[in-house]
């Protein structure tokens, strides 16, 4: 009984390994990528004034429309551009085109709620200033507490679900404990790997601009992750 263990536990590092090495080297590219992009935005906004001015236009409209802005603006770019080239590329079954639009719309929804709720409540807890520590504990707190209990669990059984054509009987039967385990560490580490950078930078900007470079970096971020073929094959229910 304790070989069968042993050789279990052996069995989910080993598997855990390849995941996230796989994981760490499909997101490597994105990472640097992303880094520049959001690097270029942050010299824009702090040195060139004609970048500025459309920065702090946007932060305007972020800031009039609170929430609102937030949750549509997540949408349109964590959910629909993503969404629409999936479609055009062919990464969405048949059948299934409505469903994932809905899914696109309400999960992102959602979640630039929920991320601008977070700023929110970082700004309280550590300030708003662009100081080297405020920055770090946000991102430390962003990264390996949200992300770890929350954020990357969320999304990991929710596009999990989705990719199974959300039935539940068929994710049940194909995903257990260890499977799920698996999914969100692999998870965690293409988050890292992208975020913790781009996280950075980030809480660089003013928080009325924080969302809108939010919104950049996850349409960026998703759209490479199409390109590179690093979305999970979508799985037909049996």
């Amino acid at each position: 009984m304790e070989a069968r263990s042993s050789g279990a536990g052996v069995s989910v590092w080993r598997t855990l390994w390849a995941r996230n090495a796989a994981a760490a080297k499909a997101n490597l590219l994105p990472g640097l990528i992303l880094q520049a992009v959001g690097s270029l935005v942050e010299l824009l906004y702090y040195y060139f004034e004609p970048a500025r001015d459309f920065f702090m236009s946007v932060a305007q409209l972020k800031e009039q429309h609170g929430y609102v802005y937030s949750g549509i603006a997540t949408v349109v770019f964590g959910g629909l551009i993503p969404y629409v080239v999936h479609l055009l590329t062919g990464q969405v079954p048949n059948g299934m085109v409505r469903a994932y639009a809905l899914f696109s719309i309400f999960f992102w929804l959602w979640r630039g709620i929920e991320v601008d709720a977070f700023y929110r409540l970082q700004a309280e807890l550590f300030g708003s200033e662009a100081s080297a520590s405020v920055v770090i504990k946000k991102v430390l707190v962003d990264q390996f507490i949200y992300c770890v209990l929350w954020a990357s669990p969320v999304c990991a059984f929710f596009y999990s679900w989705r990719d199974y054509r959300f039935s539940w009987r068929s994710y049940r039967a194909a995903n257990d404990r260890k499977s799920f385990l698996i999914e969100v560490m692999s998870f965690l580490v293409a988050t890292w790997i992208v975020w913790i950078p781009a996280t950075a930078i980030i809480y660089s900007l003013p928080s009325p601009l924080q969302i809108p470079l939010f919104n950049l970096a996850l349409c960026f971020f998703v759209l490479l992750m199409s390109v590179l073929g690093n979305r999970n094959q979508h799985r037909k229910s049996p």
